[in-house]
């Protein structure tokens, strides 16, 4: 399962700690931030997750996140 989302995470601090939380919270999957993409993605690869799960837990640190269709 690949899962992109659209975020407002701005710089590689931010991403770095979001992608520890992130890893820890769903064991297995690849977990990466593109930056220099103008929606700021998210990208998730595992076998099975929530994307809401990955919603909450950057709404619960302060950022933006949703799915991009």
């Amino acid at each position: 399962m690949i899962e992109i989302f659209k975020t407002n995470v701005q710089d590689g601090k931010q991403s770095a700690l979001l992608v520890r939380k992130l890893s820890r919270s769903l064991p297995g999957s690849s977990v990466s931030f593109d930056l220099e993409d103008c929606d700021k993605i998210l990208r998730i690869e595992g076998d099975d997750f929530s994307p809401e799960t990955v919603i909450e837990l950057l709404n619960n640190n302060g950022r933006h996140c949703e799915i991009l269709y």
